[in-house]
Parts: structure tokens; C-alpha cells; sequence
């Protein structure tokens, strides 16, 4: 019996949901796709290599049928997938491969968090890639695995040029990946994917920085929107890189037959690498607090100053309007009344008292 790790979904912030309820109901193994992006087109690259200079030949299928009499070359297999749109060619995959139809079910369900599930002779890892776009939003997508005995195939649902480097690293006879073979060809793609974070993460700090100047200089309601957006893209790095460091330590002490020692050396150097990334998403999240705090009391202050502002104004008006309300009793017999000067010399008493007021809430810095 298969061994699996379930896992909820996760999806990035402001993703467009694709419903379910078109696939409520339906026996384990039904495939359609399931995500928030329309499945593109698929063709698939099929990379061969050997340890020898020359052991490497590129292949590029874009039908079921270029790739149904095929026949390998060397002795390690890279098939790669781009876009999920054409059922028939997954299905040609998974029985070429002998995938079970539970792991093309999970394929196609691209809001999976990363997980690893062991099968017969093969197991399946789940990661995301994740990226943040021109406009600052965070973008991720399901990166699949499966590694059988010198076979990695990985599904992608389009195409990012994440692995382009490693594809180039293929080419060199010299390259580590051409000396280790299959299993360090999926610590290198899991190292990529994880560098992916790094890169996210160094972002977002810089949001958060420039972010905090603004705040600084002139704290507005829209930054709590601001602040709000970057905690929730912090906590879905962080739901996304828990399972991450999960899956790694699975793979480092619990596969021995797919990982040899020291591809599994190099996989300790990535969990390592997912745990800095945790705890730099922590201090990052702190940061984030720290500054809904900072907005916080900068309003307050900035009430308070405005609070003081209009006291000191009300402050200097109460004896002006006092002098104002007892000259405009009308009393018969009041003195000054008919004072030739009496209305200029209200407006000097008023007029001093203004004067006096002032000076003393600018001595006691008031404003």
C-alpha cells in the first residue's frame, strides 16, 4: 500500500480561485485540473546524459506520438513537463513511467503544499516556486517530482526558466550532476527552488524598509492595506516553507535507496537553508508587527498634536469670547456703554489677551 502524506492546500494571496465543485464527487484518480491559472498547452523536453563527455542528447516532444517509440540513450533521464492542458500526454507519461493514478490526480491539483509521498520503486515530491511580479504581487505555481531509479520527471505548469540553469550545467562533461546522476539532479532542483525564496524574501524586506520610511515620514490609512498585504504574503512563504523543510528531512533520512551519502550531504545544506529561511521569515513577520505598532503610535502622536493645536486655539478664544458675551448684554446702565472708545478698547483688551495667551503656549512649546 502506497504511503501518503496529506497536506492542506495553500494558495498564494489574491490567486483567483478555481472552484471545485466541478470535481466534488468524483472517484480518487479522476483527472482535471485544478488551480487558479488556465492549464497551458504541454510539451515536454526529455534531457539524456551520462558521466562521459559527450554522454548528453536534448529532446524536445510536443505530441504523444513523437515520444511513443522512443528509446533512451544513456543511462539517466531528465523528462521535463510544461503546462498541464493535454490530459492525453499525462496519461502517456504516467503509464510510460508507471505513475499511479493517485500522483497524475495530485499533478493536476496544483494548490497542493509540498509534500513527499514513497510508492513502489518511485516516490513523489510536490514544491512550489514562488516569485513576485512587476507589481509586487506574489505569484506561485506547483512544481512536481518523481525520481525512480536513474528517471527524474518534473511537471511544471508553465514554462519560468527557473531550471535553465541547470539544464546549461548538463551540457559541461565536467558538471557534478553528470558525475552523480539522477539523485543530485533533484538536489539541485529543489536547491532552486528553495534559492527562489531568497530571493522573494530580500524583496519583501525591501517593501517592508521602504515601507517603514514612508510610515515615518507620513503615516496614511492606506499603509495599514500595505502592511496587511505584506503579513499575508509572509505567512503564505511561511505555510509553504514548513512543509518545505519537511519534505527535505524526509528525503535526507528516509530515502536511502534513491539518495546516495553524499547527494544526501547536500540535501542537509538545503534543509539548512530552508530553516534560515523560516527564521528570516519570523524576523520579517516581527518587523511587520513592530511596524502596524509604529503606525499606531504615530497617529496617536500626530492626534495628540492636533488635539493641542486646537486646545491652545480654543484655549486663547474663551476670554476673547467672554469680553465678547458681557459687551453685548443689553443692559441699560452698564459702564462703557457709552464710552466714546469703549469698542476699541475692547478689541485691545481682546487683542492683549491674544497676545499674552500666545506667548506663553509658544513658551511652553504648546505648538
Amino acid at each position: 500500500m502506497a504511503k501518503r502524506r496529506k497536506l492542506l492546500p495553500a494558495r498564494a494571496p489574491h490567486a483567483r480561485h478555481t472552484p471545485r465543485a466541478d470535481k466534488a464527487g468524483s472517484q480518487p484518480g479522476t483527472l482535471q485540473y485544478v488551480g487558479a491559472k488556465a492549464p497551458e498547452q504541454t510539451y515536454a523536453t526529455l534531457i539524456e546524459f551520462g558521466p562521459s563527455e559527450n554522454d548528453f542528447v536534448q529532446t524536445r516532444f510536443t505530441s504523444v506520438d513523437e515520444g511513443r517509440d522512443f528509446r533512451p540513450r544513456y543511462e539517466t533521464l531528465w523528462l521535463n513537463l510544461h503546462g498541464l492542458g493535454d490530459l492525453d500526454m499525462l496519461k502517456f507519461v504516467g503509464r510510460r513511467f508507471g505513475l499511479h493514478p493517485l500522483v497524475l490526480e495530485d499533478i493536476l491539483n496544483t494548490e497542493q503544499r509540498p509534500k513527499v509521498e514513497a510508492y513502489p520503486g518511485y516516490f513523489f515530491v510536490t514544491a512550489r516556486l514562488v516569485r513576485l511580479c512587476d507589481d509586487g504581487s506574489l505569484d506561485s505555481e506547483q512544481v512536481s517530482i518523481v525520481v525512480r531509479r536513474g528517471v527524474v520527471v518534473t511537471f511544471q505548469e508553465q514554462p519560468t526558466g527557473t531550471f535553465d540553469g541547470i539544464r546549461e550545467s548538463l551540457k559541461t562533461g565536467q558538471s557534478q550532476i553528470r558525475k552523480l546522476g539522477a539523485d543530485y539532479l533533484v538536489y539541485a532542483l529543489l536547491d532552486k527552488l528553495v534559492d527562489r525564496y531568497y530571493t522573494v524574501l530580500e524583496q519583501l524586506g525591501e517593501q517592508i524598509e521602504n515601507l517603514e520610511d514612508a510610515i515615518y515620514a507620513s503615516p496614511r490609512p492606506a499603509h495599514l492595506n500595505e502592511i496587511q498585504e505584506l503579513r499575508r504574503k509572509l505567512l503564505y512563504l511561511k505555510r509553504n516553507l514548513w512543509p518545505m523543510r519537511e519534505v527535505l528531512n524526509v528525503l535526507q533520512r528516509d530515502e536511502p535507496d534513491f539518495f546516495h551519502d553524499e547527494t544526501q550531504l547536500y540535501l542537509r545544506d538545503v534543509y539548512d537553508h530552508t530553516v534560515q529561511l523560516i527564521e528570516s521569515t519570523e524576523s520579517l513577520r516581527d518587523l511587520i508587527s513592530g511596524l502596524q505598532d509604529t503606525y499606531a503610535s504615530l497617529q496617536s502622536q500626530r492626534l495628540n498634536e492636533q488635539m493641542r493645536v486646537l486646545t491652545v486655539i480654543t484655549t486663547i478664544f474663551m476670554p476673547l469670547t467672554l469680553i465678547a458675551g458681557i459687551y453685548g448684554m443689553n443692559f441699560e446702565h452698564m459702564p462703557e456703554l457709552h464710552w466714546h472708545y469703549g469698542y476699541y478698547y475692547a478689541l485691545g483688551l481682546m487683542g492683549t489677551i491674544t497676545v499674552l495667551l500666545g506667548g506663553y503656549f509658544w513658551l511652553r512649546r504648546w505648538f
